[in-house]
């Protein structure tokens, strides 16, 4: 029976291309800033240089390009074009995609969780499952942002990437059954962080189409803005004698063949780098450039610039855990659409399948190997490559699945915060290599509570009225917790006491969500202005300041704070004109 339901996780979401199969791939907005690194020049000067063409890098240089000349630089490809990323079609089979030129980049934490980080312009936003929700007010005031302006910027992403999802019937049960049992009050479509239950937003339209960072480009000075796509930064460059700080001042990169390039920032006091390579890229990019822990960089060879050794510590990931529910009825297929937020620090969330019958069987021994879905990544166990053999663990006749029905869906929950914190290190000095991560999932007792809480919740959902039609009535939480034991959803060796204790089902079942932040804290590597303590004209802004994840999901956030900085550093460049012409006049 497990092994039957294992397969019809994975097919619940394989079926996610034979329902949107004739979607077609979101059309190129027609750049002319955007080109491909290798026809770049040598040497070339901007006034910003923002490393990084992420969530928060393609709103910052959109912003900051309306009043200054702005070098946006993209490790990976276009994200336009490309069915994998622009369709709901392609959600599984972009995560899957292990090849070097793959959007999406795996790696194993040191935990024994796969993950994945962006190599796309647009980043993040075109590889996650679409939630779309505000950071909430609290947020706002302990990160020491401007209200005002946050709630501008957030409506001017808005205006181009959130949508209100169409919710159906398996959604619709699990946003009943979390009121039913206490996650209260309903709060309709609300892109606010509220307690309670509430329908978020999308960033996919209602033709299954994605809109991500990337369109925000769209929204540019196109005059003022170069994009290079397949730049892959080595370094930072700095300026050391004669000065007591080091200044950032320009930055090196390779293109696709190799070549060396160096981009320098114009001279002049108003004029920055700003990393927003994510959680990952900036401290990876600090400490390659000489910026970071001393013994650590030493013992790599690279030349101490500054020592700082906050960078790279405080890596959090929201560790997400599930259930697997199969259903007795057919169910649509979503993504995250509905959400409870609780007041014990733990959010409920939950995506759904749909009948797998009828689909070629010689189709699916291929869609099995490539399309493994949000809950299964591909690089599990020594050999870093599933086979059908682990995935039918029973030896079921590959032959037999077509004429298999498959129905169910995930009830997850993932918890705020988190509190346990890990570091990351360099591995190499090779920036294309991942860094060594280590998140530490569930070393903070609360962390472990909240997720035992979260899950309790989630079993009085399937027990709830509310949902009774998408449930087998003759299976118990503990076959249901048996059955997701089951899945190698991580290389977390299980224990025979999974299904009765609740706390070992966390640490033995833990996946992440991709909500990882931290290695650039504010307070700890840059200041409230995002500045990076100890050197001139460089800042960092994006996710890797962030000390908890914001709201439920951080995309909104992240795209929000890339315009906010914007318009604060373009404010300040505004101040800093003033100031110098006048003091010209005063002189004359």
């Amino acid at each position: 029976m497990a092994h039957l339901l294992w397969t019809s996780m994975i097919a619940s979401f394989v079926m996610i291309s034979f329902y949107l199969g004739l979607a077609k791939s979101q059309k190129a907005p027609g750049y002319t800033f955007m080109k491909n690194a290798v026809e770049s020049p040598v040497v070339s000067f901007y006034d910003y240089i923002i490393v990084g063409g992420g969530t928060a890098g393609c709103p910052l240089a959109a912003t900051l390009s309306r009043n200054a000349r702005v070098l946006l630089l993209e490790r990976g490809g276009s994200p336009y074009g490309n069915q994998n990323i622009s369709n709901l079609v392609g959600f599984a089979q972009t995560l899957a995609d292990n090849s070097p030129k793959s959007a999406a980049q795996q790696f194993v934490s040191e935990d024994g969780v796969p993950n994945a980080r962006a190599r796309v312009l647009g980043g993040g936003s075109c590889l996650n499952a679409g939630f779309y929700t505000r950071a909430s007010m609290k947020y706002v005031q302990n990160a020491g942002w401007n209200q005002a302006l946050v709630n501008e910027s957030y409506r001017w992403v808005e205006e181009t990437v959130a949508f209100e999802p169409l919710v159906q019937q398996w959604q619709s049960a699990l946003r009943d059954g979390l009121v039913e049992v206490g996650v209260g009050p309903y709060n309709g479509f609300n892109l606010d962080h509220i307690y309670g239950t509430k329908i978020g937003g999308s960033i996919f339209d209602k033709h299954g189409n994605r809109h991500t960072a990337a369109d925000l480009l769209r929204h540019a000075n196109w005059a003022n803005l170069t994009v290079l796509l397949h730049a892959r930064v080595t370094k930072l460059l700095f300026r050391l004698r004669g000065r007591l700080r080091p200044l950032a001042h320009g930055v090196l990169y390779r293109d696709s063949a190799g070549k060396l390039h160096k981009a320098y920032i114009i001279k002049g006091s108003k004029n920055e780098i700003i990393l927003s390579a994510g959680a990952i890229g900036s401290p990876q990019i600090l400490m390659l450039s000489g910026v970071g822990p001393r013994r650590h960089l030493e013992s790599m060879g690279i030349p101490v610039v500054l020592e700082q050794p906050m960078v790279g510590t405080g890596m959090s990931d929201n560790p997400m855990n599930a259930l697997y529910v199969p259903s007795p009825t057919p169910v649509e297929v979503s993504l995250i659409q509905v959400v409870g937020i609780t007041r014990f620090g733990t959010y409920i969330e939950g995506a759904s399948g749909s009948n797998f019958a009828g689909a070629p069987a010689s189709s699916v021994d291929d869609q099995l190997q490539r399309k493994l879905g949000m809950f299964l990544p591909k690089i599990i166990g020594p050999s870093k490559q599933p086979t059908l053999e682990t995935i039918a663990s029973a030896g079921e006749p590959r032959n037999n699945l077509a004429e298999l029905a498959f129905r169910g869906g995930f009830i997850l929950e993932k918890i705020i915060g988190p509190l346990s914190k890990g570091e990351l290190k360099l591995k190499n000095t090779n920036p294309d290599d991942n860094p060594s991560i280590r998140f530490n999932y569930f070393k903070q007792p609360k962390d472990l509570r909240r997720c035992v809480a979260g899950l309790k919740t989630i079993e009085q959902v399937i027990q709830s009225k509310a949902f009774s039609k998408f449930t087998y009535p003759f299976l118990s939480i503990e076959s249901l917790l048996n059955m997701t034991i089951s899945f190698p959803v991580n290389k977390i060796p299980r224990h025979d006491s999974d299904s009765k204790s609740l706390e070992q089902y966390c640490r033995d079942t833990v996946m992440t969500i991709w909500h990882y932040h931290g290695g650039c804290q504010v307070g700890r590597v840059v200041d409230w202005d995002y500045r990076v303590m100890g050197v001139d004209a460089l800042r960092v802004v994006d996710g890797s300041t962030f000390i908890n994840s914001p709201g439920t999901n951080p995309q909104a956030t992240v795209m929000m704070l890339g315009r906010y900085m914007g318009i604060k550093i373009l404010n300040e460049r505004q101040r800093r004109r003033s100031a110098s012409q006048g003091e010209v006049c005063n002189r004359m």
